[in-house]
């Protein structure tokens, strides 16, 4: 059994990311493991002020949501990231939450596998790249773990098109393949 964070980062309730996030969900807790979904919805996450304070506390100075969800990222196994893409990259709010973990840089960490769960309007190929380029210049930070698997839903514009969506299926079974 591993222990799996999921961080839904749309702050839109029910969006396709979060539908991609909650079916690998489905699919890690049928597969045996003890999964937690995060979203950022009314989370406080504010800006990083670049003070370096982080790397001698162990925690940033900022007192906000921030701080507990890098403790519980620093437990898991396994971290995935479901992300809208908005101007052919990751979310504004992702990218502050993975700029606020620079704390863990100087700490022990458990997790081996990193997953991204992208979703856009779009819908060639390219355009989950630069939010996979970004996750994996966080995850380089991180030795012991590796970008494990990916998956893009493109050319869905609100919920109700990725509603029944064969990738809602494959989040599934890639939770359930972990």
């Amino acid at each position: 059994m591993k222990r799996v964070i999921v961080i839904s980062t749309s702050l839109r309730r029910g969006s396709n990311s979060d539908m991609l996030a909650d079916s690998f969900v489905e699919g890690a807790k049928r597969a045996g493991n003890d999964v937690e979904k995060i979203s950022l919805v009314g989370k406080d996450i504010q800006f990083c002020k670049g003070c370096l304070g982080c790397q001698k506390l162990g925690k940033c100075v900022i007192n906000d949501d921030a701080n507990d969800i890098m403790a519980k990222v620093l437990e898991a196994d396994v971290v995935v990231w479901a992300t809208p893409i908005y101007y052919y990259e990751m979310s504004g709010q992702m990218k502050t939450l993975i700029d606020r973990m620079n704390a863990m840089f100087s700490l022990d960490y458990k997790f081996r596998d990193v997953y991204l769960l992208t979703t856009a309007a779009e819908d060639e190929e390219e355009i989950p790249k630069r939010a996979e380029k970004g996750l994996t210049g966080w995850i380089d930070c991180y030795p012991k773990s590796r970008l494990a698997g990916t998956l893009f839903c493109g050319g869905v514009n609100d919920a109700r098109e990725i509603d029944g969506n064969a990738k809602l299926h494959e989040a599934f079974e890639l939770g359930k393949s972990i």
